[in-house]
Formats: C-alpha cells, sequence, structure tokens
C-alpha cells in the first residue's frame, strides 16, 4: 500500500486518564511429546513472494514467509485482544508516552541478541523512511522510540493515542538493526538474501528460493516461543501452485502437507469427509466488501454509489457462494465478533433494483432504449480469491438488472494488488483480512491519506469522530463514537461491507499440533502453529 500521511486532531488527554496496561507473558502453547525431527513440512501457495521485506505492504505470501523469521510484539486472540509474544508487558507510562518490556531470551539466527534496541530502532527508522504498509499508517501520532534498558522501549507520541500501543506491537515486525541499517532506507531495502542471506529471529529463516516453484526454509535451533525451545520440523517448504484447486488436488495426493489459503467454501464439507484430510477453522476477524473510487466523478455523486450497494443480492452471495459460511455485518465495518462496538440497528443495504433505478435518475441519468444508465464501471479482483471471482459474476449481474453496467477485470493477485495501491479502478473487490480495532481500522480506511483508503474519501463529521476516537480512553465514549462513524459509513457507502466468515484451512491428517489464530493471515501458518506442527507417528 502507498505511504500517505494521516492528519488527525485530537484533544489534549489528562496524563491520569490512561491506565497503565500491563500482560503477563503467557505460557507457549500445549505440546505433545513430540520431539524435533528431520521431517519437512510443505506448504501450498498460489503466488511468489515479491518482496521479503517485512516493513513493507506485501501480498499473503511475501507476509507467510517473512512472519516466520521476523516477530512481532505481540499476537491476536479470536476476539480481536492482544496476546503476548515478543512483548510480555506494555502500555502508558503517561498519555503520550507508551512502552513494551521484551523478552530476554530471543536472538538472530546469526547469534546476535534480539534487544530493545531492535525494536526502538524499527519503529524510528519506519516513521523516517515512510516505507508503504500497514505498519507506517499506525505511527502518525508516533515521535521518537527509545530503548531504556535492553528490555524496555519507550516512545513518545505527538499527541494521544489510546490505540497505538497494541496496534503497533500487533501488525509492526521487528528487523535486525545490525542489518537493516546497512540499508539507505528501509522503504527501498530489497532484503532479497543476496548480501549473505537472511537473518531470522523466528523459527526458521529462508535458505533457498526457486521463483514460481518453491521457498525453502531452515529450521533455527534455538525458538523460546515454543514448548521444548526447537522447532519441531526441520524445515518448511511453501510451494507455488497456480490456484485453491490444484493446491486441493496436491493435498490430496500427498504432494503438499498443508494449505496456506482459506478453502473455498463450497470444498470445506467435502473436505471434513475425506479419508486422510483434516479441515481446522479460524475466527474471521476481517470482511469482504466493495469500495467506489471517488475520484471518479459519477462515483463521487452518493446515489450513485447508494444505487450500486442496492444492486447487490447480498444474501444469494452468502447463500450460493457462501455456503452459508458467511453473516452479514449490516453494512457496517463494525463486525459482530467485536461485540462491544457491533451496532445492530445499522442495516445492510436492500438488494432493490428498482430503487437502484430511481437513485440513478435522481443522480441526473436516464436509460437509454435498452433499459441501460449511461455509465460503465470496471471492477478489479484477484484470480487467486475463488470466493470473490465468484460473486464479482453476481454483482455484474444483478447490477445489470438495475441498469448500471459493470467490467470485470479479474487479474493476477500480485497485478492486483498494483492496480490496487495505484487507484487504477473504478470497484474494488476484496478483503480486509484483520480489523481488530474499529478506531485504528477506520483510521487507515477511511481519513484522508489512510493507507487503505481506497474510496478516497474525506468528510469533516467523519474525520472528527475518528480523531475523537483516538484521544479518548473513555471506552462507552468510544464505542459511541465509532457507532456513529460506522453509520456514517454505511449511509455514504464509503465501504460497501457484504460479509464476515470463520475461515476454514486443510491439512493432512498425518500432521498435528497447529494452533490455529485468526484471519487467512495467520491461520494454522502463523510462526507458533508451523514451528509446533509434527507427524502424527500414525
Amino acid at each position: 500500500m502507498r505511504p500517505r500521511k494521516i492528519a488527525i486532531a485530537a484533544a489534549a488527554l489528562a496524563a491520569s486518564a490512561l491506565a497503565l496496561s500491563a500482560c503477563a507473558p503467557s505460557a507457549p502453547p500445549a505440546a505433545s511429546t513430540a520431539t524435533a525431527g528431520s521431517q519437512t513440512l510443505t506448504v501450498a501457495t498460489t503466488t511468489d513472494v515479491v518482496n521479503y521485506n517485512p516493513l513493507v505492504g506485501n501480498s499473503r505470501s511475501d507476509y507467510w514467509i517473512t512472519n516466520l523469521m521476523y516477530p512481532h510484539l505481540l499476537s491476536i486472540a479470536n476476539d480481536g485482544s492482544k496476546e503476548p509474544q515478543v512483548a510480555t508487558k506494555w502500555g502508558y507510562v503517561n498519555n503520550t508516552t507508551g512502552y513494551y518490556e521484551i523478552r530476554d531470551d530471543l536472538k538472530w539466527s546469526d547469534g546476535q541478541p534480539l534487544t530493545a534496541e531492535d525494536v526502538a530502532w524499527t519503529m524510528n527508522a519506519v516513521k523516517k523512511d515512510k516505507p508503504s504498509g500497514t505498519f507506517y499508517g499506525q505511527l502518525t501520532n508516533l515521535d521518537t522510540a527509545k530503548a531504556v534498558s535492553k528490555t524496555r522501549v519507550e516512545f513518545t507520541l505527538t499527541q494521544p493515542d489510546s490505540s497505538i500501543v497494541e496496534e503497533i506491537g500487533f501488525w509492526g515486525n521487528i528487523v535486525p538493526k545490525h542489518i537493516f541499517e546497512k540499508a539507505d532506507s528501509v522503504a527501498t531495502f530489497a532484503n532479497d538474501g543476496k548480501d549473505g542471506g537472511w537473518v531470522s529471529a523466528g523459527p526458521y529463516v529462508l535458505s533457498k528460493v526457486q521463483v514460481g516453484q518453491s521457498y525453502t526454509l531452515d529450521r533455527v535451533s534455538d525458538y523460546p516461543l515454543v514448548k521444548g525451545g526447537t522447532p519441531l520440523s526441520a524445515k518448511v517448504v511453501y510451494r507455488v501452485f497456480p490456484d485453491i484447486n490444484t493446491e486441493i488436488l496436491a493435498l490430496q495426493s500427498g504432494e503438499v502437507d498443508v494449505i496456506a489459503n482459506a478453502l473455498p467454501p463450497a470444498q470445506v464439507a467435502k473436505l471434513k469427509s475425506t479419508t486422510g484430510i483434516s479441515v481446522e477453522e479460524a475466527v474471521g476477524l476481517g470482511y469482504a466488501h466493495m469500495t467506489y473510487n471517488m475520484n471518479n466523478p459519477d462515483l463521487a455523486k452518493v446515489e450513485v454509489r447508494q444505487a450500486l450497494a442496492h444492486a447487490v443480492d447480498y444474501n444469494a452471495i452468502r447463500k450460493v457462494v457462501l455456503q452459508g459460511q458467511a453473516v452479514s455485518t449490516g453494512s457496517s465495518p463494525l463486525m459482530p465478533v467485536l461485540k462491544d462496538y457491533y451496532d445492530p440497528s445499522i442495516k445492510e443495504y436492500a438488494f432493490d433494483t428498482d430503487e437502484s433505478r430511481s437513485l440513478m435518475q435522481k443522480a441526473g441519468y436516464a436509460a437509454g432504449s435498452d433499459g441501460m444508465f449511461p455509465v460503465k464501471f470496471r471492477l478489479i479482483y484477484s484470480l487467486q480469491d475463488s470466493v470473490t471471482s465468484q460473486w464479482a459474476t453476481l454483482v455484474k449481474d444483478s447490477a445489470a438488472k438495475a441498469g448500471i453496467a459493470i467490467e470485470l477485470q479479474g487479474t493476477e493477485r500480485n497485478t492486483y494488488l498494483a492496480m490496487t495501491n495505484k487507484g487504477d479502478f473504478d470497484i474494488y473487490a476484496g478483503n480486509f483480512a484483520i480489523m481488530d480495532d474499529p478506531v485504528t481500522n477506520m483510521t487507515l480506511a477511511y481519513l484522508p491519506g489512510g493507507a487503505i483508503n481506497y474510496t478516497y474519501v474525506d468528510d469533516a463529521k467523519l474525520n472528527d469522530l475518528i480523531a475523537q476516537g483516538t484521544a479518548t480512553t473513555d471506552k462507552d465514549k468510544k464505542v459511541k463514537l465509532m457507532r456513529e462513524a460506522a453509520k456514517i459509513v454505511r449511509d455514504n457507502v464509503y465501504d460497501n461491507i457484504m460479509y464476515t466468515q470463520n475461515l476454514y484451512f486443510a491439512h493432512s491428517s498425518k500432521w498435528t499440533g497447529f494452533v490455529s489464530k485468526p484471519s487467512e493471515l495467520l491461520s494454522i501458518v502463523n510462526p507458533v502453529s508451523l514451528a509446533s506442527a509434527h507427524p502424527t507417528g500414525k
């Protein structure tokens, strides 16, 4: 995602308003008596790695592989709350100073210890160099980070921000200062292994790349985040396949042990009953949506966006394409799983092509003799996203009934991401994998300059509500503000949110020990999970 400056005006808070947050480290996941062996765990993916630098916006394959080398301060629970990973405690010293206390038993694969200096340097470098992506988008209110000891980082804020500690902790990878500081900029550093290989503080380190074929990672000797302190498989190999159906065939034939991509809903029941295959469920903290590019003069009209919203048969999409494995959010960016924030009074747009036509006429358009209005919108989506590929066709067909022509443009995933980042679309169709904190999510998605503001919205009232939500530490007030903001998003169709769903992932029944985390990004291919997986012995 492109780097964009996010401007947020927030009122000052009294220092006493921010409560100290302290979290004790959790124990490594319970494990069987399995010990480190010589086996290789083979994982299927559908795209090559484009970027080995974890500080830059990336695709799923980039994330899955770099995540095995560059750890995060915090992990996430099924309800969106944060859990310890590298950090053992975190919170606020006062209303403009945050902190992390980190583990003292982690080291990089070249033997250098991972210290608070790596954490502080990473934060400062991202702030200075502005790499595109979610991490930089979280740092709007960061001033400076400093390692005050080997295990404590403190950082000052330009203004109060009640979400920043947990969001930096979860979204930001830590990189080795002694490697990345050699680059002129972390925004342009390729980190492609050509200068002596990769250095990892995760369970595995990348050792061999065959573009279009596979990515091989070798076990590190010391990884204290799993029971026993050593990853169980000697190697993890990501193999590249053209699509999910080919991945499934490879799993059935024994070519791979795990599929990283979420299963198409139509395949879930079948694979659950297939001998030799196990299916795991992961909580969905994201949503599927369409955004309408308001740089297009037609889409800048709220009536046109509302007409498009009324021209979608949401129930049919959830029933036919999702096989009933998805639920409505009420066209709201506040999902039901976020129980404190979810507002059931915000209702989904009704599928009503007559209302769509009426809104198009209100916007000043007249249908021709063929019943079609004189507009055409180009909808982009990833061909590797089998679910969106299916419902995009339904969207096109139902919009045509409302007299609105939609041209579908499905592309290879990395091309789709590049087009998205350039704003090269009229309608963007896809998924946000993890929307865990409403204030942060709205900051990124709906503020001017937000890293994922694909509608290009700039609404003064919405901006103010998000700014107030950023500043306040009063949970009840924050919920009220975000609900009001969500209603503005829904009523103005700054985002057309279609559903949220739990996801399903398949692996060989010959393997066990996987640890499921929310979203497709983490699921059963998160670092702790792959380091804990082992053969059943049967």
